[in-house]
């Protein structure tokens, strides 16, 4: 299923098949040695995917989630294997209601990637997301155009100090002073 986020359109499954996630990376033409990221739907979530909240990431959730920061951080035992690999994974809380709304009824977590097939521009409406992925989806869910257009800002916070994987929306000043360093 295709879904808004504040930043991309995502597509999604679930995130405790591994099957599921296996179609997810046909889907997308994605490399299997790329994680799959999981968005929830709330921080109360974080307990079901991931295994501890590193000290440095508390600050950086209370400041930016919901919103568009990717945390990578210890992944919690027992998640399927092809989600990502090593023991680490990649989530975010989307400022998005529609989006928190459908987490939330799969269950609190989403395996999500952007709504597009690998190397191609991302999709940052549903008729984008439609003409992208096709057939390759069971459905779309249309929340209009979304807020921001550009992936997410993605920070390790496996390593310190936390070092900033893919920039995005949030600058690495803005991050360094929700840290304080």
């Amino acid at each position: 299923m295709a879904f808004p986020t504040d930043t991309l359109y995502g597509v999604g499954a679930d995130a405790f098949s591994a099957t599921a996630i296996a179609n997810l990376y046909r889907a997308k033409g994605r490399s299997a040695d790329k994680g799959i990221p999981v968005l929830l739907a709330d921080t109360a979530h974080l307990r079901l995917v991931v295994e501890e909240v590193p000290e440095g990431a508390r600050a950086l959730i209370a400041a930016y989630w919901p919103g568009p920061l990717t945390l990578i951080m210890p992944k919690k035992v027992g998640l399927p294997a092809n989600l990502s690999r090593g023991d680490n994974i990649a989530v975010r809380v989307p400022d998005n209601p529609i989006a928190r709304r459908f987490i939330a009824e799969a269950g609190g977590a989403v395996a999500t990637t952007s709504a597009n097939r690998s190397g191609e521009a991302p999709a940052c409406t549903a008729r984008e997301a439609l003409a992208a992925l096709g057939e390759e989806i069971s459905a779309v869910l249309d929340g209009g155009p979304v807020e921001h257009g550009l992936a997410s800002t993605i920070l390790d916070c496996t390593t310190l100090p936390p070092r900033i994987v893919r920039k995005g929306p949030i600058s690495a000043q803005a991050l360094a002073l929700a840290t304080n360093h």
